[in-house]
């Protein structure tokens, strides 16, 4: 089977958030981008920002029906999210791939909901940290980019699905800038895949989170801003602030900085050494479940 025909079951997806919403500001109220049918019921992959506390969501096949949906799940600690169509897609249920087996150099697609499609190469594999409390161990970066990344497919030379579109980035290599996506690696949902299907969230303790977006600078972990509401808000943490330690520990760049966070539950009292205009103070903060910030999904 064509690449091409493969693609199909990539459909556009469109969510409409309320504007109370918490994740309203930071990701808008009207979020668009794509998913790909795993399930032959109608069971769509996505990125799970595109749903965060989304009370509408519509799905488009490329011919342009379209088909009212239900955001089923979000996994805060892959990124992946789940969407059940209410109506028959009547389009087929992709297979799954290998993303562990795929190496640098690969040629893979990289697939949208609207058409089109993106012929490029695996030019990395690494670890990836994000400023907004997130981290994967191995994500998969592909070039050249995607226009329309955000829940975009991507597939091997077979056609399977090897993980899900979730970052455009910038790559220097010898002086050079591309333009490159960062890809969620399908390997992470099937483990999870079951819990989020029955229960709309991983069977696991959640992580601590502090609403602390954070950027590496020289292996320092520098404060950009605080979620509003948030434990770190709460706690007095800053723009501008170096978290220099967790509780005993020295953090060592941002994803030292997140493996040291997630050694406490949810809930507990984190000690942070802060440097703040060249001078060290700490903070403890009471960190929380993120999803207890959420609106949940309603059923249409």
């Amino acid at each position: 089977m064509t690449i091409e025909k493969i693609s199909r079951s990539v459909v556009a997806v469109r969510a409409t958030v309320p504007d109370d919403a918490f994740t309203a500001n930071a990701l808008g109220t009207r979020r668009e981008g794509s998913g790909v049918v795993i399930r032959d019921n109608g069971l769509v992959l996505t990125i799970g920002y595109l749903i965060t506390e989304a009370e509408e969501v519509w799905l488009t096949d490329q011919d342009g029906r379209v088909v009212a949906a239900h955001a089923l799940a979000y996994d805060q600690e892959t990124g992946f999210g789940l969407v059940q169509a209410l109506s028959p897609l009547n389009l087929p249920a992709v297979q799954l791939g290998n993303a562990s087996k795929a190496s640098i150099g690969d040629a893979v697609t990289l697939a949208d909901g609207i058409g089109q499609q993106v012929d490029a190469h695996i030019v990395t594999k690494q670890e990836f940290a994000g400023y907004w409390e997130y981290l994967i161990d191995e994500a998969i970066f592909t070039a050249p980019a995607h226009p329309s990344w955000g829940g975009a497919g991507l597939f091997d030379r077979d056609g399977k699905l090897l993980g899900v579109g979730s970052l455009r980035l910038q790559m220097s290599r010898a002086g050079e800038v591309a333009d490159i996506n960062m890809v969620v690696p399908i390997d992470l949902l099937r483990p999870i895949l079951d819990d989020l299907i029955k229960r709309g969230q991983a069977a696991k303790a959640p992580r601590p989170w502090l609403g602390a977006f954070s950027a590496e600078s020289n292996g320092m972990v520098v404060v950009m801003s605080v979620a509003e509401g948030g434990p770190a808000a709460k706690a007095g943490l800053r723009q501008g602030d170096i978290i220099s330690d967790v509780r005993d520990g020295e953090v060592d760049g941002l994803a030292d900085f997140y493996r040291k966070l997630w050694e406490n539950p949810a809930g507990s009292e984190i000690p942070l050494r802060v440097v703040r205009d060249g001078r060290e103070t700490w903070l403890r903060v009471k960190s929380a479940d993120r999803n207890s910030f959420l609106k949940k999904p309603q059923l249409q």
